[in-house]
């Protein structure tokens, strides 16, 4: 009942969370348009409305930064970036166990980065997160 009644209260203000981190994917959206090699996760056509309840980057070789350097200016700022998720593949549970598939999975991990995508970070959060990537270019 409890989880219930919890759930219910969340459905209440669901349209208004999901705006918000729509909102942040359009701030990195923003952010990055303008910097070469960093590549915003973005819907693959009109016909998906995405919730971005995760907003994420790709940083790839012609970026004026690298994944580590992005990571360890950010964490010095106290804000948290995080890998994308490692493949099932590459986990050590399943060392040696057969794959089928081509290394996308891999390719997005070592290139990926989730970013803060709270629906609870205001301006003051946004303003940050833009300081430290100006700082980087």
């Amino acid at each position: 009942n409890i989880s219930a009644g919890i759930g219910r209260g969340q459905m209440e203000v669901l349209d208004q969370h999901v705006n918000l981190r729509r909102g942040m994917n359009t701030f990195y959206v923003n952010l990055f348009k303008n910097i070469k090699g960093v590549e915003v996760q973005k819907q693959p056509n009109k016909d998906f409305y995405s919730n971005f309840w995760l907003s994420c980057i790709l940083i790839n070789k012609e970026a004026p930064f690298t994944i580590a350097q992005f990571q360890e200016a950010m964490a010095l700022a106290n804000i948290e970036t995080r890998p994308l998720w490692k493949p099932m593949h590459l986990q050590p549970i399943f060392k040696g166990s057969l794959y089928f598939g081509d290394t996308l999975s891999q390719t997005l991990f070592s290139k990926g980065l989730c970013l803060p995508s709270g629906s609870n970070l205001k301006d003051k959060d946004r303003d940050r997160i833009s300081s430290v990537v100006n700082s980087l270019l």
